[in-house]
């Protein structure tokens, strides 16, 4: 049985995903992995969702402010085991409905070329590839994407 939680940058679970994430990463973007890595720290996150399954934690995803209408989506990851499964598509929808909840017009994300699945993904969840951003511009493995959130009416 899958379930999320929502926390922060604090939670154990969270932080173990991560270090499997930057192994994956380190051997994805081989030599430019530690340009990336500086832009990747976890501390001080206050939005973050862990997936369980069976209490097992099985993906998380992270969003902090970018500018005053966007959320960034950060530390995206799904133990290899889980793919396929929903659970990526699952962290995604979850910090999209928290980012409107808080008001945010917009997500946008960053991922690398070397990353097709991820690619997929976020284009399979209606966002849109746009021009790199801040640090990623110029940035030729870099692949930038954004999507407009439908506000909640409870705002």
């Amino acid at each position: 049985m899958l379930n999320n939680i929502r926390t922060n940058s604090e939670n154990s679970d969270f932080v173990e995903l991560v270090k499997l994430l930057d192994a994956d990463l380190a051997i994805r973007d081989g030599e430019d992995h530690s340009f990336y890595d500086q832009f990747n720290k976890i501390d001080k996150i206050n939005q973050v969702v862990v997936v369980y399954e069976n209490e097992k934690p099985v993906g998380c995803g992270a969003i902090k402010a970018f500018g005053s209408d966007a959320m960034e989506i950060k530390r995206m990851y799904v133990l290899p085991d889980s793919r396929k499964s929903g659970i990526a598509s699952m962290v995604l929808a979850e910090l999209e409905k928290w980012a409107s909840e808080l008001g945010y017009a917009r997500c946008v994300l960053e991922t690398g070329k070397k990353q097709p699945e991820a690619i997929a993904l976020y284009k399979k969840n209606g966002y849109n590839l746009i021009p790199n951003y801040g640090q990623y511009a110029g940035v030729e493995n870099s692949l930038c994407f954004e999507k407009e959130l439908k506000q909640n009416a409870s705002i």
